[in-house]
């Protein structure tokens, strides 16, 4: 207000005057057109910069709030050419609001902006060329052109980010343009700046989607970048790399299909036809080269899962899709967390994502089973939010969680919602049609629905009731009968047609029933709804021909009523029925077939997802959500069949050289090579490039050169070029730096292994060491390990990079990596093709699960007490342990089916030392034959999202007759879904699956009673199962439920007050879940049974295994 009284003061009234803006009358509907922000123009024409600047923001401030100013556009004009930086930038935010309605007037102003693209001020540059592009008339195409190429030169990234804005403005202005706009976008693309990145690709996906050959030399900057672009130029750019990608890297998941297929020909073909089609099996495989991901697939999804922990949901979405799109199916479980976290969002994002979910769920089911209860509905969620969840709900169930979700769906029932209702009884009929287990406990239930006061519940009880007896009928016979006498009292006319339906269809299994019911129904029936009357047509008809005598005049009454209703197609359907069923003179051939056209079997309907074919459109896209396809949408490529030429991706390095020469010491040279983050400007497209020519010229795995990619620094590439003086004083260096490390390491954590055990293991472990890293590069080159390593690494890199910062993962990924590239020079003389050990993704002190990388067996104590000896004589191999007497052993392969080789394991119940977070398997192996059997291993590990395996060490020899145990680890997620992979001798390969009991998914916890209750009570609720049982005849005293209950599952002994209470703690392996089991005795016999744990199904099968120990 003190620049308005200012203006006042000015004009030489005084303040006391009427302003307009102050009286009354001149506001609202009494205000003429000619007075309407007259003051605003008076401030506009005023010589006072403060007096434009203050009218300037109440201008905007309208626009802001939706009010029209276009009315105001001659006199902001005119200040466009004004000196004052602040009222310039106002003035053009105005013109780019109203200068496509205000075209003449803009036009006049031309030359005043071609003057601001000059400007020194960047914003006015930017400023400027956005009012250009706003203009749309073809007149002034040439000079957007110009504009815009001039600013696609500008030296700050703001301009050259506005450049890459206009650019589709003006081809759809003008689209013959195209051309000129192509070589603009390839130039901004080869920018190195985060700002401009996102915004050169949405112009990128506007003008020349298809142009896929200009990503090609700026893929690896864009997927370095990644990380520090804005948020919505994220969204824009994995989407173009989810495209980019599906064109030009092999389907991860490509061998999965064929080795089932050869798995299921192995095991049912005989033996004759086994020797005959023994070369036709092998040829596909033969011709089909193991699965190496390329380190750019690699490269990208290694770069985008950081981006699940955005706080964008848009860009969470985008990297969900990119995974579920691109990446191998152990590794796409990692958007299963990210995708639950955003269902606490507002309502509109939980229904977008829910609608993806809902997708993913029906393909990958496994991924989101541990997240059931974030798919449990709340009271206040909306209608359209509580039947997508219910959808995937739906999709989740199978038979160990079928019971809990039917208790959920039986409180669903009691809603004030009733298109909720009706959803939640479709829901528990496509339960019961997917697990016929709960089939008849879904349809005795259903029946108790018929009850409900609430005619909707009714009605749609009986329409799903109709769809499941279709599947049985002949055993319901009751229900069809207890359905007709509900027929007077349910008025919903679908449910009313449903049961007349089932009448008429199953009318030889109510004989005595149908004919009254069609008697009833005929006296109503010019009362009944259309949908209804035809039902009741379709029954008299039925009834004709399968009980004439008692229903001949009831059905001549009826069709004669449906000759004159009012509707035609009930008369049309009375008119072709009567001549179908009543033979005449003139009736044709089909009358002799009218028992077979209306009593045929007709096949039971399947009740299927609506979102079953919906992922054939891109996730996270509106054609999903809309399940159409919307304008300018792009399909998903298909994979290529051969994997195009990766050399396209490599870009001639010039500013390296450069860089290098400018740093005077090898100590500079070593600090920058530490200090740069993997996603720098310089270095983003530096890093890749060396590191893909280094693999070219050395010859190394592609493991290699993805981990070199990963790491981002050049450093192999770096250091190959150097001589091997320089090597040798860096690698002191670094083995400096790795020790002052590793101290670091031991005085925070707890030495977890001693050096007593170490050296315990003696000889025979080293030799065994040796051996591991003489067969490492057959293993190497093996499907499972690198697929298995890859997301092994990741899943253990996430957790410990949350925890710590930046600069620390820095240092710790610094001298690891240096390590293997010297030993793998050492090795380079005896082998002809050089062995890497970076065959993980990432460099970590923690053991990662490739498990014949020899550093993968030390723990970071071990590694700096055995820090003077060379890497091959401290090899550890995880021991052997001997099970006990009462542990169960599990038959892997029979002898006949593995042709000699018969394969035992069990669970040893010891922990696994290279991994805490897996489960101990032994493994014995018996050779039955008279011959050697060698090469005995491990290939092509299928697992669940989440599982994870580390291999046994390759055994070569098993001579005749003898036996040799091994020990392996594998993660099963706190699962009990088998983990698949193939047996491999030198000749043979053979299908084996692990699958383990609830019981053995768990480690002891020695807890004080204290401790237990206090644990008890934080586990109460839905986290409780209580169960009673009546004790076996053998179950005398607390000594044989104590033995009982450790046998089923591996738990440990509570100390307890009571006599009549037995307690015990565990924890599951995998996540450290608490599972605490609690048996109280009582008299009689009988007992109380509860399980707390925070995982569901865990407990509800850990109570399902004890009750049955206890039972026997």
């Amino acid at each position: 207000m003190s620049a308005s009284s200012a203006f006042i003061d000015e004009k030489g009234g005084s303040a006391s005057e009427p302003e307009y803006g102050h009286d009354p009358a001149s506001g609202g509907i009494f205000s003429s057109d000619y007075k309407r922000h007259d003051d605003l123009k008076e401030m506009l024409d005023s010589n006072k910069d403060s007096l434009k600047l203050e009218a300037m923001k109440r201008i905007v401030a309208m626009i802001a709030r939706g009010k029209n100013a276009s009315d105001l556009f001659p006199a902001v004009v005119k200040n466009v050419a004004c000196k004052n930086i602040e009222v310039k930038k106002l003035v053009y935010v105005y013109l780019v609001r109203y200068a496509e309605e205000q075209q003449d007037l803009a036009l006049l102003s031309i030359s005043t902006f071609q003057r601001g693209l000059k400007d020194p001020n960047q914003l006015i540059r930017a400023s400027a060329l956005r009012v250009l592009s706003s203009i749309r008339v073809t007149i002034i195409v040439p000079i957007m052109m110009l504009a815009i190429k001039e600013a696609a030169s500008d030296m700050s990234p703001y301009v050259r980010k506005t450049a890459a804005h206009a650019i589709p403005k003006l081809h759809s202005l003008d689209p013959d343009q195209k051309d000129q706009l192509i070589e603009v976008i390839e130039k901004l693309l080869a920018d190195k700046t985060t700002l401009v990145a996102g915004s050169v690709v949405m112009a990128f996906e506007e003008v020349c989607p298809d142009r896929i050959d200009l990503i090609h030399k700026n893929y690896r900057k864009l997927c370095n970048l990644l990380i520090d672009v804005e948020e919505w130029g994220q969204v824009v750019i994995i989407n173009m790399l989810t495209r980019y990608a599906r064109t030009q890297f092999l389907n991860p998941n490509i061998n999965e299909s064929l080795l089932e297929e050869n798995s299921e020909k192995a095991f049912y073909a005989s033996d004759d036809e086994e020797e005959e089609d023994k070369k036709d099996e092998v040829a596909p495989l033969a011709k089909r080269k193991p699965y190496v991901m390329d380190p750019d697939h690699r490269l990208l999804l290694r770069n985008t899962k950081p981006l699940l922990q955005s706080r964008n949901a848009a860009v969470v979405m985008a990297v969900a899709q990119l995974y579920f799109h691109l990446a191998p199916k152990a590794e796409v479980g990692i958007i299963a967390k990210a995708l639950v976290r955003l269902m606490r969002s507002h309502s509109e994002v939980q229904y977008v994502v829910l609608q993806n979910v809902a997708t993913m769920s029906i393909k990958r089911r496994g991924m989101f089973e541990p997240y059931l209860k974030s798919f449990y509905i709340r009271s206040t969620d909306p209608t359209q939010i509580k039947i997508l969840k219910l959808e995937v709900l739906t999709n989740l169930a199978n038979e160990t969680n079928i019971s809990t979700i039917l208790r959920e769906f039986q409180t669903y029932i009691k809603s004030m919602d009733k298109d909720f209702v009706a959803a939640s009884i479709q829901a528990i009929g496509r339960c019961a049609t997917n697990i016929g287990e709960v089939r008849d406990t879904c349809l005795n239930g259903l029946v108790q629905l018929l009850s409900n006061r609430d005619e909707l519940v009714v009605a749609e009880s009986v329409v799903v009731i109709k769809k499941l007896l279709q599947m049985q009928p002949e055993q319901h016979s009751d229900i069809i009968k207890h359905m007709a006498k509900l027929i007077d009292n349910i008025q919903v006319p679908m449910a009313r047609a449903s049961i007349l339906w089932l009448i008429g269809e199953y009318c030889e299994h109510v004989p005595k029933i149908a004919p009254d019911v069609l008697r009833n129904m005929a006296k109503t029936f010019t009362n009944e709804e259309d949908i209804v009357k035809l039902q009741i047509i379709n029954l008299a008809a039925k009834l004709y021909l399968t009980n004439s005598k008692q229903t001949k005049l009831l059905t001549q009454y009826v069709l004669n009523l449906a000759k004159y209703d009012q509707n035609y197609d009930i008369r049309d359907r009375a008119r072709f029925i009567r001549q179908l069923i009543v033979p005449t003179d003139k009736s044709g051939a089909l009358s002799k077939y009218a028992k077979k056209l209306f009593l045929a079997l007709k096949p039971a309907p399947v009740l299927e997802s609506t979102f079953k074919d919906r992922d054939h459109f891109q996730l996270g896209s509106l054609s999903h959500l809309l399940n159409a396809k919307a304008g300018g949408y792009q399909e998903l490529p298909d994979w290529p069949e051969s994997a195009p030429d990766p050399s396209v991706r490599n870009v001639e390095v010039k500013d390296s050289i450069p860089d290098w020469s400018k740093c005077t010491s090898r100590k500079d040279r070593k600090e920058k090579k530490v200090e740069k983050p993997f996603y720098s400007d310089s270095d983003g497209e530096s890093g890749p490039t060396e590191s893909a020519d280094s693999e070219s010229d050395s010859g190394s795995g592609s493991e290699s050169a993805s981990a070199s990619d990963e790491s981002g620094s050049g450093s192999e590439s770096g250091e190959e070029t150097e001589s091997e003086e320089e090597e040798e004083d860096e690698e002191e260096e670094k083995k400096k730096k790795r020790k002052k490390h590793l101290d670091k390491t031991k005085a925070k954590k707890p030495v977890e292994e001693s050096t007593e055990s170490e050296q315990s293991s003696g000889s025979e472990e080293r030799k065994r060491g040796r051996k591991a890293v003489k067969n490492q590069k057959s293993a190497s080159e093996s499907e499972s390990e690198s697929e298995s390593s890859e997301s092994g690494d990741e899943s253990e890199d996430e957790s410990e990079e949350e925890s710590e910062s930046d600069t620390d993962i820095r240092k710790k990924k610094t001298p690891v990596s240096k390590q293997p590239p010297k030993q793998s020079k050492k090795e380079s003389k005896k082998e002809t093709q050089e062995m890497s050990l970076l065959d993980l993704d990432d460099f970590e002190p923690a053991p990662a699960s490739a498990p014949v990388t020899p550093v993968n067996f030390m723990s970071s104590s071990l590694v700096s007490d055995l820090e003077g000896l060379s890497l091959t004589d401290t090899i550890l191999a995880p021991t052997t342990i001997t099970p006990s007497g009462s542990i169960k052993m599990y038959e892997l392969l029979h002898r006949i089916t593995g042709e000699g080789l018969a394969v035992e394991y069990c669970f040893s119940r010891q922990p696994f030392s290279p991994d805490p977070n897996m489960v101990a398997v032994q493994i014995q192996f018996t050779n039955n034959t008279n011959s050697e059997t060698k090469n005995l291993h491990i290939e092509e590990p299928r697992l669940q999202c989440g599982m994870r395996i580390r291999e046994f060490a390759e055994i070569d020899v098993l001579s005749a007759g003898e036996s040799v145990t091994v020990v392996m680890g594998i993660d099963f997620c706190d699962s009990t879904q088998a983990a698949n992979f193939q047996l491999c001798t030198h000749t043979r390969k053979f299908f084996a699956s692990i699958q383990p009991p609830v019981g053995e998914l768990m480690t002891p916890v020695f807890l004080t009673e204290n401790d237990f209750k206090k644990e008890q009570g934080k586990l109460m609720g839905m986290n409780e199962i209580s169960e009673k049982l009546t004790l076996g005849e053998k179950c005398v005293n607390e000594h044989v439920i104590v033995e009982r209950v450790t046998a089923t599952a591996n738990l440990s002994r509570v100390p307890c007050g009571s006599d009549k209470e037995c307690r015990f703690a565990g924890k599951t392996v995998s996540s450290g879940c608490l599972v605490l089991v609690t048996v109280s005795t009582k008299e009689g016999g009988r007992a109380q049974l509860t399980v707390n744990c925070e995982k569901m199904l865990i407990g509800t099968m850990l109570v399902k295994d004890i009750m049955q120990a206890l039972s026997q």
